[in-house]
């Protein structure tokens, strides 16, 4: 969402001509958009500013502004800690992002930008082009939570749950479409909550599916509660919606998901992810999980690990503990973290194991990839496949945008290495 945050930030600073460099060294102004799920990403914004601060030591000072979460959560605290900052703009005010620029550039010093006005954010940006024009693109659907998960900062830092109307949803995606985009993937912080006027997630998935340019649909992030049975059905019937599901569960032990306030169960978990491999049997996996959550036991870890083994999950996100501030698990107890580490390299090598076990199975098949652009490294492409794996492979034609058949040869921990495959035709995912 950040990605996409900051591709529409360029949209709007265009409109007061200016440009992005890659050259930090020219640049008049100088936008650091933020996460605050973890407590590094607080960290890398003063280790960021000291980098900026060294850069132009000697030079014309640039327009410096904090975005994002980290700005809304903590905006007055770092105009208090770090004056070199010259304003703040939350996630739901970039609309305003250019009247702060320009009442920057005449001086007017330290602006905070954090009000919560969704509604109006969307208005603008509706009416500013989305130039972005990569193979694989984003598209905010969602933003906000109503779930209030007791470790998450996201319903204090994004608001609460608000959609996107489905017809500036159709005009945004055709865009991106025009601009070269083969593939979106659809974003929310609970985006399977999606609904407009009655129109649901699948709703708007199977208006998207009928823009003819647009090959593949990608959505996240999912939460168990509200996976319904329509969207479930819509994986049985939508050829262009992708088959890897990001569901992040977080722990395998009822205990510790009641703790979290996650309002879903193990049991009920297992028995959405039978339904969606019964809706469709190619349906895999990936999650996210929290390692060493305040009363973790060594029983509720175990448990964690028998659901990495039952679902086999793909792909997995993890990390110990990271209490936020102004979440109700900041004050918890924590367990020590000698032991949650210890924890976390348990998890991360049996889910290493079962990515690698995978990855194995894919060597010699023959697999439809989606390439996004050339490698640093001339006749180069990387593409992804259907489950999101990266995939690389040589061409002396250009692969961009297309859809390519690919013997797998070669597989590590992350990557997936092929030849184009000549002879097998797919006329389903022909580009």
């Amino acid at each position: 969402m950040n990605e996409y945050d900051s591709n529409r930030i360029l949209d709007l600073a265009k409109k007061i001509n200016y440009v992005s460099t890659s050259n930090i060294a020219e640049a008049d102004c100088y936008i650091l958009n933020t996460c605050h799920i973890r407590e590094k990403a607080t960290e890398k914004v003063y280790h960021d500013i000291g980098r900026i601060k060294k850069e132009f030591k000697n030079k014309n000072k640039p327009v410096v502004l904090i975005a994002g979460c980290v700005a809304q959560a903590e905006g007055d605290l770092l105009l208090k800690k770090e004056n070199y900052i010259d304003g703040i703009i939350g996630p739901q005010s970039y609309h305003q992002l250019n009247d702060l620029i320009l009442k920057l550039e005449k001086n007017s010093r330290p602006l905070n930008f954090t009000e919560f006005e969704v509604n109006k954010k969307f208005d603008t940006l509706n009416l500013v082009k989305n130039s972005c024009s990569n193979v694989s693109s984003f598209l905010t659907i969602q933003e906000g939570c109503d779930k209030f998960c007791k470790f998450c900062v996201v319903p204090y830092t994004r608001g609460a749950e608000f959609s996107r109307s489905i017809v500036e949803l159709i005009k945004e995606a055709k865009q991106l479409a025009n601009n070269g985009t083969k593939e979106i993937t659809l974003l929310g912080q609970n985006v399977n909550a999606y609904n407009y006027g009655g129109k649901k997630l699948s709703d708007l998935i199977l208006e998207i599916s009928k823009i003819t340019e647009l090959k593949r649909i990608r959505y996240t992030t999912s939460h168990p509660r509200d996976f319904t049975d329509d969207l479930i059905q819509i994986h049985k019937n939508c050829k262009k919606l992708m088959p890897l599901i990001h569901l992040p569960v977080q722990s395998g032990s009822n205990k510790i998901l009641e703790n979290m306030n996650r309002k879903h169960t193990i049991e009920e978990y297992l028995h959405i992810v039978e339904k969606l491999k019964k809706a469709n049997s190619n349906i895999k996996f990936s999650s996210d999980f929290i390692i060493g959550y305040p009363g973790e036991t060594q029983d509720d870890f175990e448990k964690t690990l028998q659901l990495m083994k039952k679902v086999k999950f793909i792909n997995s996100y993890s990390f110990t503990f990271s209490p936020r501030p102004g979440t109700p698990s900041y004050k918890l107890k924590k367990i020590n973290d000698n032991l949650a580490k210890e924890r976390l390299t348990v998890f991360q090598n049996l889910s290493k194991k079962i990515k690698t076990e995978y990855r194995e199975t894919l060597l010699a098949k023959t697999i439809p990839v989606l390439f996004e652009n050339e490698t640093k490294i001339e006749n180069q492409y990387f593409g992804r496949d259907e489950f999101f794996n990266s995939v690389i492979v040589e061409s002396n034609d250009n692969i961009s945008g297309k859809i390519k058949n690919i013997n797998i040869t070669k597989v590590s921990q992350n990557t997936l290495f092929g030849k184009i495959d000549s002879k097998f035709i797919n006329k389903e995912y022909a580009a």
